[in-house]
């Protein structure tokens, strides 16, 4: 494609003087035949020339002598190729051409603007094509690295969730309860959901909602009925699609921080959509600073959320964290394309 687009180009090109001139003359009229058709050979063979002379410029001497900053080479060597075609053009006319018409002087002219036009096109054309690609090459760098970056932020947030749940089946089995082999079975789709479906780019509402409505279920048969634990799923659009796993960091706060020794311990969770606009609300009553227990995980999984956020969505998407009167809230908006 790029080929026959080239070949239209040169064609356009060098038929203008064709379809700009006059169609007739008395001049041309009393031209003979022969000297018509050399002028059409030798504007054919000069023509032949200058597309050489392009190429050549374009394909090897800017990549090779200009690009390696040779640049006296450079013009050495556009002079050379300059006196060149001054050279062919004089042979040219000399075979194909009546010898009582030709002027050296317009001769260097033409040849001389055209020899210029030849080189700043093609290089100019050289250059730019460069620069889109090294653009390209540029960009693709950046998203591979991107990706690498978010597999090893996404790999940090799954182990910390591991962690509690397999903790819930060892409190479980010690206990010998019934609900084990359910929550082994939720825990199974959980590691379905973690190995499989999270390797795409995004996934539906849909799978993100059931992931953290199965966490949470899972979460409830651990801590104390006394926690006051409500979710409100039922205004988001599920056919949206969303990053996996950029959700659950924010519930698994809640839980590690809004359950314990708390007085009148509640956690509040909340998932609407309107517009492709979603909002994530996580709201859980926490202990002050001096009193809270702390682990060597507290914030791991906050940290890394916002790297994410900030590599996903850039500016769209805001992030809310505000502690006041007992309570501590996380408001996530993205918008969701």
């Amino acid at each position: 494609m790029m080929a026959l687009l080239q070949v239209v180009a040169w064609m356009l090109l060098f038929s203008l003087p064709f379809m700009l001139r006059p169609s007739s003359s008395p001049q041309q009229a009393g031209k003979p035949e022969s000297s018509s058709s050399g002028m059409y050979y030798f504007y054919i063979i000069n023509n032949l020339f200058w597309i050489a002379f392009f190429y050549l410029n374009a394909v090897v001497l800017v990549p090779r002598i200009l690009y390696r900053k040779k640049y006296a080479g450079f013009v050495m060597m556009q002079v050379f190729l300059f006196v060149v075609y001054l050279g062919i053009g004089w042979m040219n006319n000399l075979l194909l051409r009546d010898q009582n018409h030709f002027n050296f002087r317009s001769h260097f002219l033409f040849t001389f603007f055209i020899f210029l036009f030849m080189l700043a096109t093609s290089t100019a054309i050289r250059m730019g094509i460069d620069r889109i690609r090294a653009e390209k090459l540029a960009d693709e760098k950046i998203n591979e690295n991107l990706k690498t970056e978010l597999s090893l932020l996404r790999s940090q947030v799954s182990p910390h969730f591991m962690f509690n749940v397999l903790n819930n089946m060892v409190a479980l089995a010690r206990k010998k309860s019934d609900l084990l082999e359910p929550s082994l079975i939720k825990l199974s789709s959980l590691m379905r959901y973690m190995l499989y479906d999270v390797d795409g780019e995004k996934v539906s509402l849909e799978k993100e909602i059931e992931y953290l409505e199965s966490y949470i279920d899972l979460q409830k048969q651990r801590i104390s009925k006394n926690v006051i634990i409500t979710t409100d799923f039922k205004e988001a659009d599920r056919s949206l699609e969303i990053e996996p796993m950029l959700l659950i960091p924010f519930v698994e706060n809640a839980f590690k921080h809004g359950t314990g020794i708390i007085d009148q311990a509640a956690i509040d969770i909340e998932l609407t959509t309107k517009n492709s606009l979603l909002q994530f609300r996580v709201k859980n009553r926490y202990l002050d600073e001096d009193q809270e227990l702390k682990d060597k995980t507290s914030g791991i999984g906050l940290v890394n959320v916002r790297r994410r956020l900030n590599l996903l969505y850039g500016k769209n998407h805001t992030l809310q964290v505000d502690r006041e009167d007992g309570w501590f809230t996380v408001l996530l908006t993205i918008k969701l394309t």
